[in-house]
């Protein structure tokens, strides 16, 4: 299952965000999405995890919980809509 974590402190690692998400559970994956021309965080990042069960569990502890003095929004992942213009 693929995680939404929102606002994230620009300066959090790949790593930390993995981190934090592994007291739940397995990870499989995380990352800080970056800005691509910048290359600096845009402040959000994903967290997949292979077992539904512990992917619900880390939402459901991790959802407002702080990190790094901010408050993070925790979220099963929507899939990615493509903007018709």
């Amino acid at each position: 299952m693929k995680i939404y974590v929102g606002n994230l402190p620009y300066s959090t690692t790949n790593e930390e965000l993995k981190e934090a998400f592994e007291k739940h559970g397995t990870v499989k994956e995380a990352y800080i999405v970056k800005d691509k021309y910048s290359g600096r965080s845009r402040g959000f990042g994903f967290v997949e995890m292979p077992n539904e069960e512990e992917a619900m569990n880390a939402i459901a502890n991790m959802d407002g919980t702080e990190m790094g003095g901010r408050r993070i929004k925790v979220a099963e992942a929507k899939p990615r809509t493509r903007a018709t213009s």
